[in-house]
């Protein structure tokens, strides 16, 4: 059986800053990866100066992409720090009629989507309604009899985010052991999972303070696991 794998997010690092481990383990085990990015993240950071910063985090995504091993990429076309009810329904929608396509005609096949947490990791709301447009097209998909297999939320532990924090946006404190249904080991991959998140450069700031803060357990990801 081809386990076909979609990872679902707002803007064009996420995959990187966060599963990017888990992503480049699967490919490794023989799962076809697809992505997904609703917005091209031109509201980001741009240190700089880039004319068209949209164009410069999709090329940084396809760089990063590709190192993972993607067989497909899609952008969705929404507007970065725009979304809302109405756009997830909308990607919901969106996403359904892009993973029938890759399905189609094919047989002996099981898909999973991963995303964020519900919570948004940061709180964002992008995030927040990326995560819930992915989980609305897994059911969506799994009442219309596809064979769906698991949706995976990518979440913080509560050995690296102790407390809730206002830095930015409210953010939530991690999960506990009970809360984590999955922990995925990709250490093996550090070098790899660092090329990725530098590939991001105009997110370079933010790239690298993931890298220092989760130093060696880079490639430790955590899921809450939903059928």
């Amino acid at each position: 059986m081809t386990k076909l794998l979609f990872g679902i997010f707002a803007h064009p690092d996420d995959e990187a800053f966060g599963p990017a481990g888990t992503f480049i383990k699967e490919v490794q085990n023989g799962t076809e990866l697809h992505l997904i990015t609703l917005t091209l993240g031109d509201a980001g950071a741009n240190p700089d100066g880039v004319h068209n910063l949209a164009d410069e985090r999709q090329m940084e995504w396809r760089t990063g992409g590709d190192l993972m091993g993607a067989t497909s990429m899609t952008h969705l076309g929404y507007m970065d720090g725009q979304l809302t009810n109405q756009s997830l329904v909308s990607a919901g929608e969106k996403l359904v009629e892009i993973i029938k396509s890759t399905a189609k005609d094919r047989e002996n096949i099981e898909i999973d989507i991963l995303c964020f947490d519900f919570n948004g990791i940061s709180g964002h709301i992008d995030h927040i309604v990326a995560s819930r447009a992915a989980a609305w097209a897994f059911y969506a998909l799994r009442n219309d009899g596809h064979n769906m297999g698991r949706l995976r939320l990518w979440r913080l532990s509560a050995h690296e985010v102790p407390t809730s924090n206002i830095n930015w946006l409210y953010m939530e404190p991690g999960y506990t052991d009970s809360e984590i249904d999955e922990i995925v080991d990709a250490r093996e991959y550090h070098d790899k999972i660092v090329e990725v998140i530098r590939a991001h450069k105009s997110q370079r700031y933010d790239g690298e303070s993931h890298i220092h803060n989760r130093g060696e357990n880079l490639g430790i990801n955590h899921y809450k696991i939903l059928n």
